[in-house]
């Protein structure tokens, strides 16, 4: 959650309509909203498109790409030209880094300074404290990024060079390292990366970027400064130990339930059972590429990664979902209440009873809008409960798994999952925001005694 700097508190309290406004999260939203607008306008050039596509498809497609959902009404592969690829794969790149990320280093490269309002907009998108390590934290994720993104991409295409050929190995290199980094899920293929299946490079290759990129930059530089597990800070220990339980539970558990599943695992060898598990267990941390086909799961594969969607990745990550270490700090509270222990503790420490608030707050509003958009949903398809509320989970998780009913949505369930894709990459931002700074009450009232249970 956002910890905001106490000189920043009486400046961006929203008491009012026009502080409300001027607030960073709806300054963040904004800009997302006008990549978005762009977005939208150039996917519809007649350059973009092998056949036209609709206004509402196109608005679709780019916020998929802004919030790095992957999500597809129409075939990204055969229904746009190269240009509206590389729009779509740039879409990725902004808004899963950020649009604050490019727009310092651009002013930092162009020598300019950055003003009052562009230093809190930018900690609320980095989820920073200190304004005086907000530019090297900048250039650390771009950089870092980069260097990532391009070592995927030479491994791709190098590994794709004999099959595809060395021109479209590259461009194939190119798209899916900005969409398996950026955790978007965009593939130039209508099933994804199922014909790879069984093949080891692009199974490792691929999770090893999204994991990369939803393991969350503050962890990646808290490691570069302090290289010892024992002087990392707390919240690195339990994304990283949380991303590890998390991820070996749910590879066993698919292994398992999809062993003698003719439609996935049992036609494999050994060899492909392991990496197609592997591959589908850590995908749901918003990721979204599949190499098994979604709606042959079983049930009780399907609800686990309903459960690993909503979860997401970490923190300043280009993951979302409520957050792994929110989901520990309410499965550690909960513990510790069980237990009658006074607090909640983590690695020797104590979580703060704020802290655990935050966390239950977002979790239970992150399950209200899910709840609601599922509803809404039931209303305006035709199609199981479960397809429905896997679509619903998906965009608010911006995962962009599908068990096929994104392309068969109405106007106005695409509408529904348009608006829960924005909020799903937004609206934790925002909610943050509104939980920095709570308000200090005067009066209070007498305690009451409630039956729970």
């Amino acid at each position: 959650m956002v910890q905001w700097h106490p000189s920043l508190t009486l400046e961006h309290t929203p008491k009012s309509g026009k502080k409300l406004f001027g607030a960073p999260p709806f300054i963040l939203s904004a800009s997302f909203a006008l990549l978005i607008l762009v977005g939208t306008c150039l996917l519809k050039l007649p350059i973009a498109t092998e056949s036209p596509i609709t206004w509402l498809q196109s608005l679709f497609t780019v916020t998929s790409a802004v919030t790095v959902t992957g999500l597809v009404v129409v075939d990204i592969g055969t229904v746009f030209t190269p240009f509206g690829q590389v729009i779509v794969a740039l879409l990725i790149q902004l808004g899963g880094l950020g649009v604050m990320t490019f727009a310092i280093v651009t002013l930092i490269a162009l020598g300019g300074k950055i003003g009052f309002l562009q230093q809190t907009v930018a900690k609320e998108a980095f989820n920073q404290t200190d304004t005086s390590t907000l530019v090297s934290t900048a250039k650390a994720v771009l950089v870092f990024s980069l260097l990532v993104e391009a070592i995927g991409m030479l491994i791709l295409s190098v590994h794709w060079s004999d099959e595809l050929g060395w021109q479209t190995s590259l461009f194939h290199g190119f798209f899916y390292t900005i969409s398996a980094f950026n955790n978007a899920g965009f593939a130039l293929s209508a099933n994804s990366l199922m014909p790879y299946v069984a093949d080891p490079v692009v199974n490792l290759t691929i999770t090893g970027l999204f994991i990369v990129g939803g393991l969350g930059f503050s962890v990646w530089i808290d490691l570069k400064r302090n290289k010892r597990w024992s002087k990392l800070t707390v919240y690195s220990r339990m994304m990283i130990t949380g991303t590890i339980l998390i991820n070996a539970v749910a590879v066993i558990a698919i292994y398992l339930i999809e062993y003698n599943n003719p439609n996935t695992l049992a036609p494999l060898s050994e060899l492909g059972k392991w990496l197609a598990s592997w591959f589908q267990a850590v995908t749901p941390r918003t990721a979204g590429f599949n190499t098994l086909p979604i709606d042959k799961l079983e049930d009780g594969s399907t609800l686990l990664i309903l459960m690993l969607m909503f979860i997401g990745g970490g923190s300043l990550s280009t993951a979302s979902g409520i957050k792994v270490v929110t989901f520990m700090v309410l499965i550690l509270a909960t513990y510790s209440y069980l237990r009658r222990d006074e607090a909640a503790y983590a690695f020797k420490r104590e979580i703060p009873k704020e802290t655990i608030s935050k966390a239950l707050a977002l979790t239970m509003i992150s399950i209200g809008v899910t709840w609601l958009a599922i509803f809404a949903l039931v209303l305006t398809e035709k199609a199981p409960i479960l397809d429905i509320a896997f679509e619903a989970v998906s965009a608010f998780g911006t995962v962009g798994l599908s068990r096929g009913l994104t392309s068969n949505l109405s106007d106005a369930g695409q509408g529904i999952i348009i608006f829960m894709m924005y909020m799903g990459r937004l609206g934790p931002l925002m909610l943050a925001y509104f939980l920095a700074n709570p308000r200090v009450k005067k009066l209070r009232y007498a305690e009451t005694k409630l039956a729970i249970g």
